[in-house]
């Protein structure tokens, strides 16, 4: 396809981070694991002031759902929360003692995993203080529940959100509340009568519902809609639904939530796909946003989708390089090193922008993606396309607030200082176009075989399908085209890229991972898998080797080319497995590669990541927008930041709650 003259040398200019505004302090708080940040919105001046009223609404919408997460995470957490919010709202006590911060460290940490297990991890987590002053502290506001303390200090009880056991039944140990007194068989047998392998529309049955066992032994759904489960929260979201379609910016964005609104009604998940396939259609408004139940990882059994939201603008110049790959997507299918049989022969509608969020809710709030790509239905993608976007200003400003520390994980683990200059001179862009390559073109690529279900491989879907996308995005960064398009600067810089892949696949993210545990995190399993099986398949020729200096481990790529060629080849095999569903060789990958930590390596990575006093775990709090209203009329839409994590839970709270 062609590629129009002058884009190279946009790219140029997109390639540079945006200079850091003087005076602006990105982290906001610290605790535990985690580390808040506030992000700003580029752009939003240059709005009209119909955009800003509809991007206004559409942020009203995605915060009035916040209640609908917390409950699907578990069925303890609103009670939880709201006991919460009344001792830090209402408590009259000394707050200066040790017990009463380690309370508000518990605290801070439920609400930035909108519940009590660990938003990545999974794992529960208990208060650090006495179970004795915990009750106290209830007591001193009202709050007599033995039952609600007994279970936040019960690290046993709904020990894992998602289950990932190997010899229970992963359903019924899950903490998630999509499923009530059934198991899974009886979820995989209620849900496979419904499938019809002919059907070329398949419906993605039990999306948006709860599978319930009633004391007579029959299994029924209740649906997530208006006038059932989540019937308050979803009202609201209609309303301002119903306030942004009115200052739609075409006729597209009306459709579309018109469509969406009657899927909320009816919870008819035939509506939910016309919705997906209008909203695909918009690739011309500048406002867009995600709304709905989704993303399907929470579920042990890949089903059920957690109710997520987010609005965004479009970043105009940044969407340059976007714009070449959307333009070039066939050519990316057609030359990707996968069988033919799984390509798809004419790639429709993609379309991909860099944008920069506006608001952040539900799933994605307060630790949110870097990049999305939508509709997840595979004949959706085959037949009317996918949109896709990389959140700029979400990732500029985890390297704003990186530049905040002293240290970093480069100077640690990197090997040498020729490694460290090649990854400050390309690897923030060199990781963008990664991103962009995942999102844009790596869960679009490829097709399911006739008769395929898209829930064929099971608890192993997730992470199976990240890793195809990032193999797609690093086989292809490191390509020719990408020079001659212009989007990578030159031929030696997708080095930085392959580098920090490997040192992150193979060693530095399980400073997430406590010591002891298993890798279970789906986007992390996908990283250990690639960069596990690149090593063992390279290693008889030291394509990555492991190095020891001075007591200290570290991962060097020697021969990028024939890592390249073993991307190559673990995309064409889980190509094949996603394709044919093969359920078996998708479980052997994962087992074999992606969840089991290397303990003294894990040990060292830990102590070393210790000395860094850094956060493994990054989230946000969102900007405000305050309608500024002269004479009775809104005339703007202000932007201002919140400097404080907790005011902002309890201003949500008080304001959007509504289960």
């Amino acid at each position: 396809m062609i590629v129009a003259i002058g884009a190279a040398a946009a790219l140029t200019a997109c390639a540079q981070k945006p200079a850091k505004e003087n005076g602006f302090k990105y982290t906001v708080d610290q605790f535990a694991d985690l580390k808040v940040m506030r992000y700003k919105i580029p752009g939003w001046e240059s709005l009209t002031l119909k955009q800003k009223e509809y991007a206004y609404h559409l942020a009203e919408a995605a915060k009035y759902g916040r209640d609908i997460t917390w409950d699907q995470y578990c069925a303890w957490n609103l009670p939880i929360r709201h006991m919460l919010e009344n001792i830090l709202e209402n408590y009259k006590g000394d707050r200066n003692t040790d017990e009463y911060k380690a309370f508000e460290v518990y605290a801070k940490r439920v609400f930035f995993s909108n519940g009590v297990h660990h938003h990545y991890a999974e794992d529960k987590f208990v208060p650090t203080c006495s179970k004795e002053y915990f009750k106290s502290l209830m007591t001193a506001v009202g709050e007599e529940n033995d039952s609600l303390l007994d279970f936040i200090f019960d690290a046993e009880n709904l020990t894992q959100r998602r289950s990932t056991s190997k010899t229970g039944d992963i359903v019924e140990l899950s903490a998630v509340n999509f499923y009530d007194g059934v198991n899974r068989q009886e979820v995989d047998a209620f849900y496979d009568k419904m499938r019809d392998p002919r059907d070329p529309e398949p419906i993605s049955y039990g999306l948006n519902s709860k599978l319930v066992k009633d004391s007579d032994g029959t299994i029924h759904e209740e649906k997530w809609r208006i006038g059932g489960t989540y019937s308050a929260a979803i009202e609201k979201i209609c309303e301002e639904l119903e306030k942004a379609k009115a200052v739609a910016e075409n006729d597209i964005q009306q459709r579309a939530i018109t469509l969406l609104q009657e899927y909320y009604r009816t919870g008819d998940l035939r509506t939910w796909d016309a919705f997906n396939i209008e909203w695909v259609k918009d690739t011309l408004g500048t406002v867009d946003f995600i709304n709905g139940f989704i993303e399907d990882y929470d579920d042990p059994l890949g089903r059920k989708a957690t109710w997520e939201a987010e609005v965004h603008i479009k970043d105009s110049a940044a969407s340059a390089r976007t714009a070449i790959l959307s333009a070039n997507a066939q050519w990316f299918e057609d030359n990707s090193p996968v069988d033919p049989r799984f390509k798809k022969k004419t790639v429709k509608g993609i379309s991909a922008r860099v944008v920069n969020a506006i608001v952040l809710s539900g799933a994605t709030y307060p630790a949110t993606p870097i990049g999305i790509n939508l509709p997840n239905a595979d004949w959706i993608r085959k037949e009317h396309g996918s949109k896709s976007v990389t959140i700029a200003n979400i990732t500029h400003t985890y390297d704003f607030s990186a530049q905040e520390s002293p240290k970093s994980i480069l100077g640690e683990f990197a090997w040498d200082q020729a490694e460290i200059d090649a990854y400050k001179k390309y690897g923030n862009y060199a990781d963008e176009v990664h991103t962009d390559l995942h999102e844009c073109l790596g869960h679009a690529s490829g097709q399911l075989l006739p008769g395929v279900s898209s829930t064929a491989l099971g608890e192993y879907q997730s992470a199976l399908e990240e890793a195809r996308a990032d193999l797609f995005g690093l086989y292809y960064t490191a390509d020719p085209k990408m020079v001659e398009l212009g989007i990578m600067p030159d031929a030696e810089a997708y080095k930085a890229e392959y580098s920090n892949y490997i040192r992150n696949g193979l060693f530095t993210q399980f400073t997430r991972v406590e010591l002891g545990r298993t890798n279970t995190e789906a986007h992390m399993q996908n990283r250990k898998l690639i960069a596990e099986w690149c090593y063992e398949k390279g290693a008889a020729d030291n394509v990555i080797e492991k190095k020891v200096r001075d007591g200290k481990t570290y991962f060097v790529v020697n021969d990028f080319e024939a890592l390249r060629g073993l991307f190559a080849q673990l995309l064409a095999e889980i190509q094949r497995i996603k394709s044919e569903g093969d359920y078996a060789a998708g479980k052997a990958l994962i087992e074999t590669y992606a969840v089991n930590i290397d303990p003294e390596l894990h040990k060292e990575v830990l102590e070393r990541y210790a000395g860094l006093n850094l956060k493994p775990y990054g989230g946000f709090i969102n900007p405000e927008i305050v309608p500024v209203v002269k004479n009775g009329e809104v005339v703007d839409y202000e932007v201002t930041f919140y400097d404080d994590f907790l005011k902002q839970q309890l201003d949500y709270g008080r304001k959007y709650r509504t289960l």
